[in-house]
């Protein structure tokens, strides 16, 4: 483990912040030094939001995986890396020590030089939750090679937009991935996507089950025949620290996802610094992020994170529900785990359940709980609190976005306080600030406004993939010289700050986070709809869930049946995850008389805030509004 960096106490904590706001170079080489690098950098940062342009550790070079696997064979060879806990509780868990896990990882090295997949090449992997995708994903990184991890629920025509935006050389997959009675065809799902992938080369597949798939010849292979053609010997391609390390899509408020490109140095010191700090991780500790590895959460905080630093972290390949709402506790049980960070979409689901299912498990070896996806409501909190946390664990509720890397904004466990729905203070060498509408920063202590970061931190992705400048107009180009977050938050007397939500068209369900344009450009395409708005509203347990208002062509033509195909459409384009939880026909939309649409007045509908419309006077239809909120009763 890493110690000279981890905080010990709230004043610690409070020195540590008021060092990285005065000093930030020097703190953030004294952070990097922990690691070890191939040679150490010339220049600590270089940055120019107008641009928008950062570099951190100019000149260092490194490898992430010396960091994540070799720097720990000496001394933590036989501890274990990763406990993977299969789909089937049936299944035996496997435990990969870090010496095994470093072998793992220089064969599959092999294997992707032996398919000339070199330095910079992208590398797309649509896999399940399984070992083979942090060995896969660990691998590219070994050798220089970019990864574009794939949530395995997205459809084959998402894949294909992600394999082509980054031009793809190499796709990794399994024949079929199991979730909880279930059975996935990601092969199938891959081929139809492939389709119109004209970047891939080659595909490797795993077979997770038996079932066998359709294989192309000299396109397609199986891993466990390539896996017998090399060794367990890869000497770490050196590289720079600002050379891309991954892309994750994010969805976009258009119709096209971003591509966020994220560093190796950089991202490597914020995501270890902050993982360390804010579950004040200990040896022999057991921790466990519920997270899907396609998601940020899972890049950071199941694999780069924990491996740096050398701790034990679990990867589950199930669902809370199966067989049944007791799964997440038992596997806490068998394992002892000590940390357990999962969303409030999950706590709340378990909470809707028996209490049975919790109390027949031992939780009392857990030290810290976290949440992280969407702010955290207080009743899901206190539940979380009292029956997960025997009323002593502190929760660690973190603010931080696919963008940002790692943590931005959350208490450290133990060491600084806590306060229900709010991800308290900013962890050190970030730097928030509350932003008017007028675009001025608010400086009263006690104010709410727009979240935006006033000073480029280490983990900050770098762009958008082969889109410069919507990266620029995206995140700089709202408030001069600061990154906008497209967060909402208010800050308290003491400086915590509350996440109010998005202020822009992306609503997080389930916390994940939907922009609403792609999912209206996907029910455009129904021969039947004329128009339509997509907007959030509450859900008890997914926070949010997704309000469609749609025009038809016909409409009198308002079956359930249409609704189905209509969510059958974005299931297939963009993905379940997706599809709409309410379906609104109307005769119009609310619109301004240049003739944008209100969304603002949709959600309250929506949401059944209908008391509180604002004036709709001034609306191109304001007749619309009324049948609108008539149908939705």
């Amino acid at each position: 483990m890493i110690k000279s960096i981890q905080i010990n106490s709230e004043e610690e904590y409070r020195r540590a912040y008021k060092n990285s706001v005065e000093n930030p170079e020097q703190f953030w080489d004294d952070v990097a030094e922990t690691f070890c690098w191939r040679k150490r950098w010339s220049k600590t940062l270089e940055w120019d939001f107008s641009i928008p342009k950062v570099k951190w550790f100019l000149g260092g070079k490194l490898n992430i995986t010396e960091n994540c696997l070799d720097r720990h064979l000496e001394k933590k060879a036989n501890d274990p890396a990763i406990t993977w806990v299969p789909n089937d509780p049936n299944e035996e868990t496997v435990i990969l020590t870090y010496k095994e896990l470093h072998s793992k990882v220089c064969q599959f090295a092999n294997v992707l030089k032996n398919h000339d997949i070199h330095k910079g090449d992208r590398v797309c992997l649509y896999m399940p939750m399984i070992p083979e995708l942090a060995i896969a994903m660990l691998a590219c990184a070994r050798i220089g090679a970019i990864h574009s991890i794939v949530f395995a629920g997205f459809s084959s025509r998402a894949i294909a937009r992600r394999i082509n935006d980054s031009s793809c050389k190499m796709l990794i997959t399994t024949n079929e991935m199991y979730r909880g009675p279930k059975t996935v065809p990601l092969k199938e799902i891959c081929d139809q996507a492939l389709t119109d992938c004209p970047s891939i080369e080659k595909v490797i597949v795993y077979n997770r089950t038996k079932t066998t798939c359709s294989m192309l010849p000299n396109r397609d292979v199986f891993w466990h025949s390539e896996i017998e053609k090399v060794n367990d010997t890869y000497d770490a391609e050196i590289m720079d620290a600002e050379d891309e390390l991954f892309i994750l899509y994010t969805s976009g408020s258009t119709g096209k996802p971003k591509g966020m490109v994220h560093t190796i140095g950089g991202y490597m010191v914020g995501a270890a610094y902050t993982f360390l700090n804010v579950f004040q991780i200990k040896p022999n500790d057991v921790y466990w992020c519920t997270a899907d590895i396609g998601w940020i959460t899972g890049h950071s905080y199941i694999i780069y994170g924990p491996l740096c630093v050398g701790a034990n972290t679990v990867m589950f390949e199930g669902v809370p529900s199966y067989p049944d709402y007791s799964r997440f506790w038992k596997i806490v049980e068998d394992l002892k785990v000590t940390h357990f960070y999962t969303a409030p979409t999950a706590i709340r689901a378990l909470e809707k359940q028996e209490l049975s299912f919790v109390k027949k498990h031992d939780l009392s070896s857990i030290k810290v709980l976290g949440t992280v996806g969407e702010p955290i409501n207080h009743e899901a909190w206190e539940w979380y609190h009292e029956h997960i946390g025997h009323k002593e664990a502190p929760i660690v509720d973190t603010w931080w976005q696919t963008e940002t890397g790692g943590i931005m904004i959350s208490s450290l466990a133990g060491i600084t306080p806590e306060k229900s729905t709010f991800a308290t203070l900013p962890l050190p060498g970030v730097q928030p600030v509350l932003m008017n509408d007028q675009g001025n920063t608010i400086e009263d202590q006690v104010a709410e406004g727009r979240l935006a970061i006033q000073f480029p931190w280490p983990s900050m992705a770098r762009t958008i993939w082969g889109d410069h400048d919507r990266y620029k107009n995206i995140y700089f180009s709202t408030f001069s010289n600061k990154y906008f977050t497209g967060d909402g938050a208010l800050r308290d007397s003491n400086g915590n700050y509350r996440i109010t939500g998005r202020v822009d068209d992306i609503v997080i369900v389930s916390g994940h986070n939907l922009g609403t344009a792609p999912i209206e450009n996907t029910i455009d395409e129904h021969p039947m709809v004329v128009e339509c708005a997509v907007v959030g509203f509450p859900h008890a347990i997914k926070g949010n869930a997704l309000y469609g208002f749609m025009i038809l062509y016909h409409f009198e033509d308002t079956s359930e049946k249409l609704k189905l195909e209509i969510n059958d459409l974005i299931a297939k384009d963009i993905g379940p995850i997706a599809k709409l939880d309410k379906i609104q026909f109307v005769n119009g939309l609310p619109k301004t008389r240049s003739g944008k649409i209100m969304r603002r007045i949709l959600r309250k509908i929506a949401s059944g805030d209908t008391d509180n419309l604002g004036d709709t006077s001034t609306l191109l239809n304001p007749e619309v509004v009324e049948e609108i909120i008539a149908g939705s009763l």
